[in-house]
């Protein structure tokens, strides 16, 4: 079975909103969602990143409510994602390992362990003057996201539009210029998805790592503002960087609809379009599964290996297949984490 790590899921936000703060439902199976651990090894999924993002509490639109949110929300609420992080890694140690650098993934793996990795997707937590960072970074934090579709004091992440450029709003804060130029010290990874342009091209400016977008799709064939430009690609591409594939219909058909009667095929037109512009060694997955809407045919982790056919089907040879699906996203970590 094709081995997947992917760059973008929200289960630790699904545990915690279902009040399962050891994550005990996800080993066994019965929380519903998208990933748990049995649907896991059903369909190869291997680790990824696993994200800890703040819905803007009690207010209309639910997760997708683009709110600001207050510094003590998000930190009560980023802790508590930690927690169950750490929980599931101290509690079940033979299924779960959190990771600090590659060589944890390839411990992991060759382990039986799912390799978790953690990210923060919108700073809401992190202190403008950046002062608990480090904390972050001790408990395993290696990838940030400076903004969610929502401002903060950091940057002005991109609202969900269709049809729409990315252009809209104003780009980083000086907060946010400081906190990028932390990460790249600490070799924390930064997360250009749900930046708006002038926030990507303000990283793009002050970066001097590969520019990584972990849950992005393409503008050329679904025009949603979220999704990412023949320019920023190009940007990504000389970068060295890397784009993972969101499956969140939304995001890939071309009418922009939510309706998740979409066959896989899809996503190979995603993936196609990405070889061209970004070669063989700049794509890999970004599910964004329990975050958003799922493809029918891939309800859930357990469905990988359909993606995995509509490859083949697609005349993708087995080592772009591992490329994508795996070995992508471990040489971008070795690279910009360690």
């Amino acid at each position: 079975m094709t081995m997947v790590f992917d760059g973008h899921n929200d289960v630790l936000l699904r545990l915690l909103q279902q009040g399962d703060k050891t994550g005990a439902s996800f080993i066994r199976g019965d929380g519903g969602g998208h990933l748990d651990l049995p649907r896991a090894r059903q369909g190869g999924f291997a680790g990824g990143l696993f994200a800890m993002f703040t819905p803007a509490p009690d207010k209309p639109g639910g997760i997708l409510n683009t709110d600001p949110v207050e510094h003590g929300e998000a930190l009560k609420a980023t802790e508590a994602m930690f927690s169950v992080a750490e929980h599931l890694a101290a509690d079940y140690p033979d299924d779960i390992r959190i990771c600090r650098n590659v060589s944890d993934i390839h411990s992991a793996s060759t382990s039986g362990q799912m390799a978790m990795m953690l990210h923060i997707e919108g700073a809401e937590a992190i202190r403008p003057d950046l002062s608990n960072l480090d904390v972050f970074y001790d408990r395993g934090l290696r990838s940030l996201g400076p903004a969610w579709s929502r401002p903060n004091a950091f940057a002005h992440g991109v609202p969900f539009v269709f049809p729409s450029s990315p252009d809209i709003g104003p780009g980083l804060t000086p907060e946010g210029k400081e906190l990028v130029k932390a990460c790249l010290k600490k070799h924390i990874m930064i997360d250009l998805s749900h930046m708006n342009e002038a926030g990507f091209w303000d990283i793009e400016k002050l970066s001097s790592a590969p520019l990584v977008a972990t849950h992005s799709n393409i503008h050329q064939i679904c025009a949603a503002s979220r999704n990412l430009t023949d320019h920023q690609l190009d940007a990504i591409a000389a970068s060295n960087g890397l784009v993972g594939i969101n499956f969140a219909v939304g995001f890939l058909r071309p009418d922009g609809q939510k309706n998740p009667d979409m066959p896989v095929e899809v996503i190979i037109q995603h993936l196609d379009y990405l070889i061209t512009r970004l070669g063989e060694n700049g794509i890999a997955l970004g599910s964004d599964f329990d975050g958003t809407e799922m493809p029918t045919d891939l309800s859930s982790a357990k469905e990988l290996p359909h993606l995995v056919n509509a490859m083949e089907k697609a005349g993708f040879g087995k080592e772009l297949i591992h490329r994508i699906c795996f070995q992508n996203w471990i040489d971008m970590i070795a690279k910009v984490i360690g």
